[in-house]
């Protein structure tokens, strides 16, 4: 009898969830699970889809943005055009904007925990041939999710032209991913001599980036991760002749070989294995962009030097 009132509720609350929209499970952050609840339940958005603002193609607002170099936090205007493919923003309204990102190149993760604030996101994209990183929220969390659902919304309807033949399940898994894995570790240079450097690592799908702080605005260098079978592999210690300090681990690339050492073993063990699986998945064709997409940084190829 529960399982039926359960399937009646759900027939009745979630009717017509559009497919772009991120159903939340128990691990996700508590502002996703908070305004699914509500937008089911006290707004009932789900029954009545017509009224959804994120399902517009158009969203025009006001975030609180992370300054790139200050680190404080501005009220900036927003503007998503899905027909344009592009989010712009603007310091002062009656100006150019400060910025245009395109929808279709921007991923969006939900980050309370890192950004310190219940109802933030972070926006990241390619810009001449670095990944940056955008810091904003909102003070109503319906609103900061209302943004993210109007980009994934966007992105989707641009895959569903892109690939016509496609499922909607199939598209969905390309609109926005959660990083495999962030957190401090330590880093040497390239030569044996070279001291362990605390960083920020933050494992973006097939990037593994490093940063001075967790709310840089620009990683320090970024690693491809390719697949095993192109001389990509990691494992535990280092090289004979390396430095060696505390839990220390290996990532090998055809370009050279990263040492790393991590808090604890338990924290290096993971590593290792959200580090694994990127290099057991065959890339795809979205993945040799990625990897074309990087360029050289102060001349130490696309990884950065420190």
């Amino acid at each position: 009898m529960k399982q039926i009132g359960n399937n009646v509720s759900k027939l009745k609350y979630e009717m017509r969830v559009p497919a772009s929209y991120k159903v939340p499970t128990s691990s996700c952050p508590q502002v996703l699970l908070k305004e699914w609840i509500r937008s089911k339940y006290e707004r009932e958005e789900f029954r009545h889809p017509e009224a959804l603002t994120y399902i517009t193609g158009h969203m025009d607002g006001f975030l609180m943005k992370r300054g790139k170099e200050s680190g404080k936090y501005h009220p900036r205007r927003f503007v998503l055009n899905e027909i344009n493919d592009t989010i712009k923003y603007y310091v002062k309204e009656k100006k150019e904007p400060k910025a245009t990102l395109r929808i279709s190149e921007l991923n969006v993760v939900i980050a309370p925990s890192k950004i310190e604030h219940p109802h933030s996101l972070q926006l990241t994209f390619m810009k001449d041939g670095s990944t940056r990183h955008i810091y904003v929220y909102h003070e109503e969390s319906q609103s900061i999710m209302n943004w993210y659902h109007a980009i994934r919304n966007a992105k989707f309807h641009r895959l569903q032209v892109a690939f016509p033949s496609a499922n909607d399940s199939e598209l969905v898994k390309l609109l926005t991913r959660d990083f495999g894995r962030e957190g401090w570790l330590w880093k040497t240079g390239p030569k044996n001599a070279d001291a362990y450097r605390k960083r920020w690592f933050t494992l973006d799908y097939r990037k593994l980036m490093y940063h001075e702080e967790p709310l840089s605005a620009y990683p320090k260098g970024e690693i491809f991760l390719g697949h095993c079978s192109d001389g990509y592999t990691v494992r535990l210690g280092v090289p004979p002749g390396a430095k060696d300090q505390g839990f220390t681990f290996t990532l090998k690339t055809p370009q050279r070989w990263y040492q790393f050492s991590a808090l604890s073993a338990p924290d290096r063990d993971q590593w290792i294995q959200a580090v694994q699986t990127v290099l057991d998945t065959p890339l795809t064709p979205q993945d040799h962009f990625t990897a074309a997409q990087l360029v050289r940084k102060r001349n130490a190829g696309i990884f950065g030097t420190r």
